[in-house]
């Protein structure tokens, strides 16, 4: 499924917004929000795929929405001014929907979403997500179009979002990346350890564990799954001092 937002700031036309997305059998809707301001809430506590989004609101418009996101997910504009239509594909609009617009050229958006969503997700999936065995300490990582160099020891955890994963490092921005919790754990060392579905932790960057969960720092508390308890307490009686 690909979670997408409905933003526009005219409750009539949200509503028709969300409702045709309701309508799509691969979308999902996470959210209708009548500004930018309520999109970036939501999109900074979850992972959104796509949006769909008009361009003329008050504050801030959706063009500048989207140039102001970093890691901006697939994107389609709707809007009553044509004129904004190449300025649209500036920013890597999917497709641009011109008000008012019916189901049936909705559905044609929604499909471009879809090609490019699959197209983006195959190619992340089968280009070699990592450098060569002999730079182990070292990942290369595609996101937001572009590879990244990533260290691992500076890796604190990372946690798996669906078809994503949302990797935490030291002192930068976490990265979301198209990959799955099975093909990063083949190439993390043993200082690694999966300690739930949907975590897998630096063991070196623990500060605490208290109870059935990881504390990594004062404002991150990951919880211990059933699966993973036995292998992780294994590991802390090797560490463990005292009585």
């Amino acid at each position: 499924m690909i979670k997408c937002l409905a933003i526009d700031d005219e409750p009539l036309a949200l509503r028709q917004l969300a409702t045709y997305i309701q309508k799509i059998p691969f979308l999902e809707l996470a959210g209708e929000c009548q500004s930018a301001a309520e999109a970036k809430k939501i999109m900074q506590n979850e992972l959104i795929d796509a949006i769909f989004i008009d361009i003329n609101m008050p504050d801030l418009n959706g063009m500048e929405f989207v140039r102001s996101l970093a890691a901006p997910p697939l994107v389609v504009f709707t809007t009553a001014y044509s004129e904004y239509a190449v300025e649209g594909y500036k920013v890597d609009a999917v497709d641009y929907l011109l008000k008012p617009f019916g189901l049936d050229e909705f559905k044609l958006a929604a499909n471009k979403v879809k090609k490019q969503y699959d197209l983006m997700f195959t190619a992340l999936n089968t280009a070699p997500p990592v450098l060569p065995k002999e730079s182990d300490d070292t990942l290369f990582l595609k996101t937001e179009h572009r590879v990244v160099r990533v260290n691992i020891e500076e890796i604190r955890y990372i946690e798996g979002m669906s078809e994503y994963l949302k990797i935490y490092i030291e002192n930068q921005k976490p990265l979301v990346v198209l990959l799955s919790m099975k093909k990063i754990e083949e190439r993390l060392p043993n200082s690694f350890m999966r300690i739930h579905r949907s975590y897998i932790i630096n063991l070196k960057k623990i500060q605490e564990v208290n109870k059935n969960r990881v504390i990594m720092d004062a404002d991150t508390y990951l919880p211990i799954g059933d699966l993973y308890r036995e292998a992780f307490n294994n590991y802390l009686n090797t560490k463990f001092l005292g009585k």
